[in-house]
């Protein structure tokens, strides 16, 4: 799945070209040349959307454009280790697992702890996050147990949640559950659902710390606006409370809206004056997300 990749698809594919996986890729309307680019790599099928159509929506595309038994999600940013497939492929032959997640590596070669891989969200995780808490004291209960920052990450493991940004999941458990929902749009939080839908069936997710790729992180957001990254990431947080949690979760969690908004434009209001710009629109951005993810209607 791609938006504006040009600078990342290339290697992305060539670490793909390996017999027996098919090549596949998604553009979601880019206006640079990653489509160019990826329909120049041999053996790369290139499905071209007129419209940004989400991570989810596009993520579907590629699986029903594809043939195989296994279904790799890779983000164009994701480069793969020689061997990585293979360990990914070797993983899931154990009929109760449904998915794996590979090793996701910085340039200097270490893990991307806390990222890699996660715990599925609860209420105190997603308050602690909401409420700065995480911001002021990262080493917190929550999120260090969310975030499974006391895992030993050389250890294949049973796990609620990989990285999205590699994520390999059998066809036949995609296609019951119905693919990725596209309502999370236009990206946070679907492959969140995803495997919680996938646990919800009792099947296994593991993560194989032999299966190394190199990550070089934040390409989806580099063309959105800030405001419209916390915007989505909110509205969508929400979403999966609603869908997989009570009202009571859901209201708790607008209050814990409500409240870290607050607290972010007071922090904002008496930043530094030479910034002052900056810091009018950022009191934009949390006032919008009151209003879009607290009062609004949609919101309930």
């Amino acid at each position: 799945m791609t938006f504006n990749s040009a600078a990342h698809i290339e290697p992305c594919l060539q670490s793909l070209a390996q017999p027996g996986w098919e090549r596949i890729v998604v553009d979601n309307a880019s206006f640079d040349d990653t489509v160019a680019r990826a329909q120049k790599t041999t053996g790369t099928k290139v499905v071209a959307n007129q419209e940004n159509r989400g991570f989810a929506a596009a993520a579907n595309q590629g699986a029903y454009a594809g043939q195989g038994p296994l279904l790799l999600f890779l983000n164009p940013d994701v480069t793969a280790d020689p061997g990585a497939l293979e360990a990914l492929a070797r993983a899931a032959q154990p009929p109760e697992i449904a998915a794996v997640g590979g090793r996701l590596l910085n340039s200097d070669g270490s893990t991307q702890a806390g990222f890699v891989v996660r715990r599925l969200p609860t209420l105190l995780t997603a308050l602690a996050e909401v409420l700065l808490l995480n911001r002021l004291l990262p080493g917190n209960p929550w999120n260090r147990r969310y975030r499974c920052l006391g895992m030993n990450l050389d250890i294949p493991a049973l796990i609620e949640q990989p990285a999205g940004a590699c994520l390999l999941v059998k066809r036949w458990a995609w296609e019951t559950l119905g693919g990725f929902d596209e309502r999370f749009y236009p990206l946070w939080y679907e492959d969140v659902d995803f495997c919680r839908r996938l646990r919800s069936r009792g099947w296994g997710i593991a993560y194989q710390p032999e299966a190394h790729f190199r990550h070089a992180g934040g390409h989806s957001l580099a063309s959105m606006q800030p405001g419209k990254q916390q915007l989505y990431w909110y509205q969508n947080l929400l979403r999966y409370f609603r869908k997989h949690h009570g009202r009571a979760s859901v209201a708790a969690l607008r209050l814990g809206i409500l409240v870290g908004m607050v607290l972010r434009i007071l922090a904002t209001a008496l930043g530094f004056p030479s910034q002052r710009e900056a810091r009018r629109a950022s009191v934009r951005d949390y006032a919008r997300i009151i209003g879009c993810c607290v009062f609004a209607a949609n919101s309930k």
